[in-house]
């Protein structure tokens, strides 16, 4: 047992030099070392006459006078901004308490005694048995410090966990923002579909009541008949779906406010007048100080390297300082500040840790694991939000482009129907060509209307992946600390 103890005491000396090496030459780590880890530029197509970067309120470009308002109240009352905030004020007490570690404690105390006893002649004192009373007021103070630092490395650990949380908070409120714009776009977008379905069950109705005639006449057949009956049902089919979605989608945006869902609406009821703005992307390395996701994993992976450091300090001594000066005990309150009955005592000590079974390697060990993990936790971070900007400026792309070619395809198939239905009217075509041209304009008209929405959210997700006006220094530079009791 004594050379199991022995030998392990060796190694730890050991690893206290070899930490000691290490201990002057620690940095931060940098986890885009790679050639091309960050491009030059994006590669996805953007329009170059656009702004570069996205405005803080970039909602007002879409045109929606409602939607301003909307944002606004987000912002103020939804529940997930209000979790971040929360979440930020926990994290400046963690690095209050953090830098509570910094500073010495001190005490004070005041105490009385009171002794006595049945038993003749006994008494604390050496008299009578009669009770007796004893005062004393002191004040005592502790200080420990780890030599090389172990509390303000924990500190900075604290601090960069402070400023994840705070980009936290920035990503929740860029995502809120996209989401209340989503769900008012999708709302609008449904309330055009159920108008156009209304049309449309309105439109089969009309063909209905001519086939009815016609079949009454003996000029079509019950087959026709039954095939315009089924584009009715069909039409009709779709209505309470369309009309299920559109509660849904202002449910979820009443939530997104912040609010009971029971009674909620919105005043718009489709996506005339609603544009979809145009913006680009700067350089790639530009983004990396304007999307809070990257900046709230760099932090991270800087409070794992604050947590590194801590951990190898813990092969090294910690000193520790106590003192305590005190008056008494006296018998008379009176008497409890006689300078004759003042003493005082200080001390130091130093601690360090011979045999601990591992536990200071293992704490390394996990330290610097955790590093590593978070090293690549932050590559995939950042290699993520350029993927996220090239998706969004391929989306925006593509969808501008379909959007142009089925809006062709309504107004076609708007004149085609148009036409067929008076030909039909007149029985020079049978009812299959109507029956088609009716249904490809039902489709294309729906079709429009999806396309529509998924343009917008193409710029919803475009503004989102580019950070939503967002700049990591403006964020450091106005941030204000939000508790009052902070000490520095």
């Amino acid at each position: 047992m004594k050379s199991l103890i022995r030998s392990a005491f060796f190694r730890g000396v050991s690893a206290s030099v070899l930490a000691a090496s290490l201990a002057a030459c620690t940095a931060n780590p940098t986890p885009l070392d790679r050639p091309g880890d960050v491009p030059v530029g994006f590669t996805a197509p953007s329009d170059k006459t656009a702004p570069v970067w996205p405005q803080a309120n970039w909602w007002t470009s879409f045109g929606a006078d409602e939607l301003a308002p909307l944002e606004e109240t987000a912002q103020k009352e939804n529940l997930d901004v209000a979790v971040a905030a929360a979440r930020v004020l926990q994290s400046e007490a963690n690095d209050g308490i953090a830098l509570s570690a910094l500073f010495p404690s001190l005490g004070a105390n005041v105490g009385v005694t009171r002794a006595g006893s049945n038993t003749p002649g006994f008494s604390t004192t050496g008299g009578t048995g009669r009770a007796t009373n004893r005062f004393t007021a002191g004040l005592t103070a502790n200080y420990q410090q780890g030599f090389f630092g172990t509390q303000y490395l924990q500190l900075q650990a604290a601090r960069e966990d402070l400023r994840a949380q705070r980009y936290a908070a920035a990503v929740t409120g860029i995502s809120v923002s996209s989401q209340v714009a989503d769900a008012y776009f999708t709302i609008l977008s449904l309330r055009e579909r159920i108008a156009i379905n209304k049309e449309n069950v309105a439109a089969a109705r009309r063909i209905l009541t001519i086939t009815q005639a016609k079949v009454q006449s003996g000029v079509s057949s019950n087959l026709d008949l039954a095939e315009q009956q089924a584009i009715v049902a069909q039409q009709e089919s779709r209505l309470p779906g369309l009309l299920q979605q559109e509660k849904q989608s202002r449910y979820s945006l009443a939530i997104l406010l912040g609010r009971a869902p029971e009674g909620y609406d919105v005043r718009a009821q489709n996506l005339d007048g609603i544009v979809s703005p145009v913006v680009q992307p700067g350089l790639p390395s530009e983004m990396l100080l304007r999307n809070p996701s990257v900046a709230q994993a760099e932090a991270t992976l800087y409070a794992a390297h604050a947590n590194v450091d801590a951990a190898r300090s813990l092969y090294f001594p910690s000193l520790g300082l106590t003192g305590s000066a005190g008056y008494g005990p006296v018998a008379a309150l009176s008497n409890l500040f006689n300078p004759a009955t003042f003493a005082w005592t200080i001390g130091a000590s130093i601690l360090q840790t011979v045999f601990d079974g591992g536990q200071i390697h293992a704490q390394n060990d996990l330290a610097q694991a955790q590093q590593q993990e978070l090293i690549a936790t932050y590559r995939k971070t950042v290699f993520t939000a350029f993927q996220d900007v090239e998706v969004a400026l391929d989306s925006v792309k593509s969808t501008n482009d379909q959007l142009g070619f089925i809006d062709v395809e309504t107004k076609a198939s708007a004149e085609a129907f148009r036409i067929s239905e008076l030909q039909y009217r007149e029985g020079t075509i049978d009812i299959l060509t109507l029956l088609q041209n009716q249904q490809t304009l039902f489709a294309a008209q729906d079709s429009l209307v999806q396309t529509k929405l998924a343009r917008l959210e193409a710029n919803l997700a475009l503004y989102n992946a580019l950070g939503g006006g967002w700049q990591q220094t403006a964020s450091d530079a106005d941030y204000k600390n939000q508790l009052d009791w902070w000490p520095l």
